[in-house]
């Protein structure tokens, strides 16, 4: 236990070295994995064995044996970790529910209804699977989070996108609905690296989410390394074009700098290659706040982060990331007097 709480202390005085407005909950230190972590917690599901997420990541997935209920909260103590000891502003991040089912084996929940079609009988089995996520272990710990004081809570839901079908994304939107009802704080969602039309397809669904003010969304991926603020040079952003064509009007958390490996051309001026990685320069990063600002239309809408979790980078790697972000996010505050 004290070993946990002076790594979360290890990895919150790291973000704060490096001038972020919002230090989250300190790099996640007392996490196993976004999936796993939650797993754990879970009574009813039963771990099968380890599949590869990305790069050379891997998660324990599992089955559900049994209706599923919470054993112990999972969040709450590494939040009240962070809370004694931050010296900024938190952001919970947890898995959402619909990620949570799509990425396990719903087992107990399937084949409860021979009388539908195999199609019917997987989509009701998963329906059931997640509202139960929802009721038993999701709306809990957000409970105990915002009585302990948390004020933004991010929904990570990387699974949603690689399912855009209709029945699918009203699944999530229900699941969503259902989870923040009642609660009295700041949620956002994160969805991350989507199949070929997954954000156009979330920005027809992102303005039914209630409460939701915020998307964090991957797009330095897939962008292009020169500077610039043209669509030309900023490839990797014009998906952002569909949440404005329908009407979503919250803040967005715009993905700045590459997560995983990386191979490829950095011009002189956009950053640095390092082993496996990109160091993206702050001019490059301010380029990109720049194309966002001008598809959004209001900078102050504008967040600069990672496209997702830093846990693939080394502890340097991110550090230099994160002192791009900041510096690149100072830089277009300037532009934009």
């Amino acid at each position: 236990r004290e070993l946990l709480e002076l790594s979360t202390i290890y990895g919150l005085r790291l973000f704060e070295q490096t001038g972020l407005d919002n230090v989250g909950v300190g790099g996640e230190q007392q996490r196993v994995e976004m999936y796993e972590h939650v797993i754990r917690g879970v009574e009813g599901m039963r771990v099968l064995g380890h599949v590869q997420s990305f790069d050379y990541k891997y998660f324990n997935k599992a089955v559900a044996e049994s209706k599923i209920q919470r054993k112990h909260p999972i969040y709450l103590q590494e939040f009240l970790d962070v809370k004694k000891n931050a010296k900024g502003q938190l952001k919970v991040p947890i898995t959402g529910p619909y990620t949570l089912v799509d990425w396990s084996f719903s087992g107990h929940y399937s084949g409860r209804r021979t009388s539908l079609s195999l199609k019917k009988q997987k989509q009701e089995a998963k329906r059931e699977f997640l509202l139960d996520f929802v009721e038993q272990v999701i709306r809990p710990e957000i409970r105990d989070l915002v009585d302990a004081g948390a004020e933004w809570i991010q929904i990570d839901e990387p699974a949603i996108t690689t399912h855009p079908e209709p029945a699918d994304m009203d699944l999530f939107v229900e699941g969503w609905n259902e989870t923040v009802r009642g609660f009295n704080c700041k949620f956002s969602d994160h969805t991350c690296y989507p199949s070929e039309i997954g954000y156009k397809v979330l920005a027809q669904y992102a303005p039914k989410l209630d409460k939701c003010t915020h998307l964090a969304l991957e797009f330095a991926n897939r962008d292009g390394t020169s500077l610039g603020v043209d669509a030309k040079h900023r490839e990797g952003y014009q998906d952002l074009e569909y949440f404005i064509q329908n009407g979503y009007e919250g803040e967005f958390g715009i993905g700045v700098v590459h997560v995983h490996d990386f191979s490829g051309h950095v011009p002189p001026g956009s950053g640095k290659e390092a082993g496996r990685n990109i160091l993206e320069s702050p001019e490059l990063v301010r380029d990109r706040l720049l194309y966002a600002a001008k598809v959004v239309g209001d900078p102050a809408k504008i967040w600069a982060n990672p496209d997702c979790g830093l846990r693939t980078r080394t502890w340097d790697v991110t550090l230099a990331k994160l002192i791009s972000t900041v510096k690149g996010a100072e830089l277009a505050r300037e532009a934009s007097r």
